[in-house]
């Protein structure tokens, strides 16, 4: 079956794509770097004949409010429209766990407006909510440095492993649509702030983590269930300690 990845050259986009290799599908991993642009559609059409599943994992080159609502709206416009033109069965993307609940940030709306145009299309689909990646932690930390100090909510979250998210992504992908959205998470909920420290004193990083219930998160304030996902959240396996073994001894 061919499959396409879009966003397939990056961080989960690559293993959604060996994950799906593995199995011994058709794997078209689609990025602007191979050239198909969902911004301006370059290669769409060739990229998305015979394909039965399109994979969207792409995110936005900035976070800033107006560009990030900009890039997701047009990419999922543009995609969603070859993919009725090429009779694609199944829309799988990869969104965030708390979209809904997080209208103060930029970001979020930008997230779920593509939702909004994904439920609205034709084409039947999955939407895979994740929480935090354990790989964007060394990103969290750097986002709300001050000097020697990381100032971080103490809300809770509830991280997962990066290959974990190819592996759930990979599963909707060959899977029938599930017409609504899947929730998936790490093992372990955790503060946020906590979770930093403790990434920051395995790397032997001078920095200190200062807890700030106040502090924002791409731009809105959290509560405690704010990044948690709800009951019924299908959970990985691999622990922050499991994690950070693999990550320190690739």
């Amino acid at each position: 079956m061919k499959i396409v990845v879009i966003g397939g050259t990056g961080l989960i986009g690559t293993r959604v794509a060996n994950k799906l290799r593995e199995r011994g599908h058709e794997v078209v991993a689609a990025a602007p770097a191979s050239g198909v642009n969902t911004i301006t559609g370059e290669g769409l059409t060739e990229a998305l004949a015979g394909a039965r599943v399109v994979v969207d994992v792409a995110n936005s080159p900035s976070l800033e409010d107006k560009a990030a609502m900009e890039f997701f709206e047009t990419s999922t416009r543009n995609l969603l429209a070859a993919e009725k033109t090429a009779g694609v069965g199944h829309h799988v993307a990869l969104s965030v766990v708390g979209t809904e609940r997080l209208v103060e940030s930029g970001y979020f709306r930008a997230k779920a407006a593509q939702e909004n145009l994904i439920r609205a299309s034709n084409v039947p689909y999955t939407i895979v909510h994740s929480t935090q990646f354990f790989e964007f932690l060394s990103g969290i930390a750097g986002s709300a440095t001050d000097g020697q100090s990381v100032r971080l909510s103490p809300a809770y979250v509830q991280p997962i492993a990066a290959d974990d998210v190819a592996a759930a992504l990979a599963d909707a992908a060959l899977s029938s649509p599930a017409f609504g959205t899947v929730e998936i998470a790490g093992p372990e909920k955790t503060r946020l702030s906590e979770l930093v420290q403790r990434f920051l004193t395995a790397k032997h990083d001078p920095r200190t983590v200062v807890e700030d219930v106040h502090a924002r998160y791409f731009g809105a304030e959290l509560n405690e269930q704010s990044l948690v996902p709800m009951a019924g959240a299908q959970l990985s396996a691999t622990r922050f300690e499991d994690w950070l073994g693999r990550s320190s001894n690739p």
